[in-house]
């Protein structure tokens, strides 16, 4: 799915994610975990990234493999963010929350790994 730049888009992006989900009979707080990680990484490329983005999310075997991508090359990269700091943490829940995380060789990509078996939650 492309998202243009707008932040509105954010929204967009979990509800569409939320329906594949539901699709593939992935619930309760795992489908939570997954969208909440849909939003800090299509956050990300919305005001980070260049130009549009674009989310796939695809379910595989056990996994749910989420990824989004923009044309700017330079890699996502975890920061450390102060208690005051209103956002900055994306990639610190990304790592808490999904099974592995990274980016691609060319950058423009961040992935994110879930263990989801197939009709479980």
């Amino acid at each position: 799915m492309a998202f243009n730049p707008d932040p509105v888009r954010v929204g967009d992006m979990r509800r569409i994610t939320e329906v594949f989900l539901q699709r593939w009979n992935v619930h309760g707080p795992l489908t939570e975990n997954i969208v909440l990680i849909v939003s800090e990484l299509v956050t990300n490329a919305i005001e980070h990234g260049k130009g549009d983005g674009r989310l796939q999310v695809r379910h595989l075997d056990d996994e749910v493999r989420i990824e989004v991508s923009d044309s700017n090359p330079t890699p996502a990269r975890m920061h450390r963010a102060d208690h005051e700091d209103e956002s900055g943490r994306g990639l610190m829940l990304t790592t808490a929350l999904a099974r592995k995380w990274g980016t691609s060789d060319e950058g423009r990509t961040t992935w994110a790994l879930f263990h989801a078996p197939v009709g479980r939650s």
